[in-house]
């Protein structure tokens, strides 16, 4: 997630909105302490000292072997209130799939923006809604700021399954790697194809049989998730290309969504198996709901297949990576639109 950094490494949108976004960045490196010393700290619990201690061979994974920055971040801890870091708001029209972009200096558009108090980007949720816009705000557990800073392991993924804890670590150092101003669907497909890989790869050294098992149940829960929003969203295209009247384009609209849930739940299993998906389901969806998800997983079937055609060399990937990162934005969408051509949904 960077919406922050976005507003950490550029002049101003709104002074209340530079104001919150450094305001919330200090307060959180305030919190933040080397993790030698938490772990030597006798009010340290057992379960957040055993993760800071395999924090570091995680970070010694991500380096030797996913190619990503060995650098300061993630070797710190910074302990926070609650689960969530900053909150995440999407916007998009009410007849479009295609997210409202906030552009800033340096680093370029970003099609979210976050914010660190939830009563500020409810704020400009309301605003939105009264607009016209349909609008999601969503949790967010850490964020990057792409290198600028050491970015430290907050307290809000401490007690992840270690799985999703090396990923979000893969993730968020892919980031640091490359960056493209402007286009957030590469940049997460990016980070998201590197942290699965890794996961993959960890997993096949280091992973417990129960822990391999639970990923691949989690795997399988999250491709049936994707398959289930392309479907809605295809059909949500045709509805929004129509030349029906508003009312009619609205309820057919609605109509899509209550077939999306309504498939979501005849295929999730035994109530409680996916909780993630549960709660995603649990409450009235709009066009910013299923932007969200597709700034993430747009492009990751054509990385992928990409590294595939790398034979999986975590180096060449990058390279062509960066090679990808040097076009224009159509230029590179062209590519992409290649590469995605066959490829299948990553397998994780």
């Amino acid at each position: 997630m960077l919406a922050v950094a976005a507003l950490l490494l550029s002049g101003c949108s709104t002074v209340g909105y530079y104001t919150q976004t450094v305001g919330g960045h200090f307060a959180l490196m305030a919190a933040t302490r080397p993790v030698a010393e938490v772990i030597a700290d006798p009010a340290t619990s057992p379960g957040v000292r055993e993760r800071l201690r395999q924090l570091a061979s995680l970070r010694t994974f991500a380096s030797d072997e996913l190619g990503l920055p060995d650098n300061g971040s993630y070797r710190a801890y910074a302990e926070l209130q609650g689960e969530v870091m900053v909150w995440s708001l999407v916007a998009a029209p009410a007849f479009s799939l295609q997210p409202r972009q906030w552009c800033y200096p340096v680093v370029g558009c970003a099609s979210y923006r976050g914010y660190f108090d939830r009563a500020d980007a409810d704020e400009l949720a309301a605003e939105l809604v009264a607009d016209g816009w349909d609008v999601a705000v969503e949790p967010v557990p850490a964020y990057s700021t792409l290198g600028w800073f050491d970015d430290p392991v907050p307290s809000t993924v401490i007690n992840w399954p270690l799985d999703a804890f090396a990923g979000l670590l893969f993730h968020e150092l892919a980031h640091q790697q490359l960056y493209v101003a402007g286009d957030s669907a590469f940049n997460e497909a990016y980070a998201t194809v590197v942290e699965h890989e890794g996961i993959r790869r960890w997993l096949e050294r280091y992973g417990t049989r129960q822990l391999r098992d639970q990923h691949r149940r989690n795997a399988a829960g999250r491709r049936q998730f994707l398959a289930l929003i392309a479907m809605a969203r295809r059909r949500l295209e045709v509805v929004y290309a129509s030349d029906l009247n508003e009312l009619r384009r609205s309820a057919e609209k609605q109509a899509v969504f209550a077939s999306l849930r309504d498939d979501y739940h005849q295929v999730s299993g035994v109530p409680g198996d996916h909780p993630r998906y549960d709660r995603w389901f649990d409450r009235p969806l709009n066009n910013a709901h299923l932007a969200s998800v597709a700034t993430y997983s747009e492009w990751e079937p054509a990385l992928r297949a990409l590294l595939d055609r790398c034979d999986g060399d975590m180096s060449a990937f990058h390279a062509a990576c960066r090679e990808l990162a040097g076009l224009s934005n159509e230029a590179r969408r062209d590519r992409l639109r290649m590469l995605s051509a066959d490829a299948p949904l990553a397998a994780d």
